[in-house]
């Protein structure tokens, strides 16, 4: 039986019809059509599917599309401000740290997280914060850069 719940994504308020044990995984793609949102392991491991949950990263495929009223859910998609590409998607380009693409959303958010709370971080905390997030492409190498050239930026 489905029921109706309201998401905060984005910025913007959805209405949808769910299944209880949807998750919110599936109904950020399925329902929303958020696809940057990306279904890896669907056991919490990969990071893949990691979106921010009122400012803290979350494995989508591990969180109920329920439990996630009333709370603010950032995307990819959302972090593209009207100036252009969010200053950590741009790193991303400028330091070559995309292959697939496939981890990219998951890492960007787990460094977003992390440079809210820790806006110069060393190479350590970058590592930690994105330890979560598996990439089968770079080696790592560069998307660390990437995340500590956003960090000094600041300076």
């Amino acid at each position: 039986m489905k029921r109706k719940i309201r998401l905060n994504v984005n910025g913007a308020l959805y209405e949808v019809f769910v299944e209880p044990w949807k998750t919110l995984l599936h109904v950020l793609r399925e329902e929303i059509g958020l696809t940057g949102v990306k279904s890896g392991c669907e056991e919490g491991e990969c990071g893949a599917c990691t979106v921010l949950v009122n400012g803290k990263t979350v494995n989508s495929c591990l969180m109920l599309a329920s439990q996630a009223q009333g709370k603010e859910i950032v995307t990819i998609e959302g972090l593209e401000g009207k100036e252009g590409l969010h200053p950590l998607q741009q790193a991303f380009v400028e330091h070559f740290a995309v292959q697939c693409g496939f981890c990219t959303p998951g890492m960007i958010l787990s460094a977003k997280a992390l440079l809210d709370k820790t806006p110069h971080p060393t190479e350590d905390e970058v590592r930690v914060a994105l330890s979560g997030n598996l990439c089968r492409c770079t080696g790592y190498f560069k998307i660390v850069d990437a995340v500590l050239a956003v960090g000094k930026k600041g300076d």
